[in-house]
């Protein structure tokens, strides 16, 4: 009788069981870490777009603060021409909301609004960040106001109002 080489049956399907156990193991934990780099990223374009409202605010006192998120960035795939409609002070993609615009940026929607209005200038504004799917791009959502403290909602929902923002506990605390 020949000698038969390979493996046999059994053999494959304890490779196959060792190889599911370590994926079980794994898949979740870079879950988690894709989400937590969502979220940094989230709270990192929220600074950034407090930072371009508060620099929007400064070149046009006439106005306030920007209106709508669009107001801050220019075009997607154009050159950008700073006005009050197209500020250039963030980046294209943010001030769109992604790219396709309105598709989000790294797992988050951001959206702006116009906080209180004085004298004809927007003397507020509200910031917030939601995950695209909640528990799955991100657990957490995160919002701001014309304080400049990023505030964080562990619901992921966050409110669209300045008085309904301070509510939430500040980030890191």
């Amino acid at each position: 009788m020949r000698k038969q080489h390979g493996f046999s049956l059994i053999e494959l399907l304890i490779v196959v069981a060792i190889i599911l156990i370590i994926a079980a193991i794994a898949i979740p934990n870079l879950l988690r870490a894709r989400m937590a780099a969502n979220e940094s990223s989230a709270v990192s374009s929220l600074r950034t777009i407090n930072t371009g409202e508060i620099t929007y605010q400064s070149t046009y006192p006439t106005v306030g603060y920007a209106a709508a998120l669009p107001n801050l960035g220019g075009p997607l795939g154009a050159a950008c021409v700073p006005s009050q409609a197209t500020a250039c002070v963030i980046d294209s993609v943010l001030a769109n909301n992604g790219n396709p615009g309105g598709s989000g940026k790294s797992g988050y929607a951001f959206t702006t609004g116009a906080g209180t209005v004085g004298a004809g200038l927007n003397v507020g504004y509200t910031i917030l960040a939601k995950p695209l799917i909640l528990n799955e791009t991100g657990v957490r959502a995160f919002c701001a106001e014309q304080d400049a403290v990023v505030r964080v909602d562990p619901a992921g929902v966050c409110s669209n109002t300045e008085a309904g923002i301070l509510t939430f506990n500040p980030l890191n605390q």
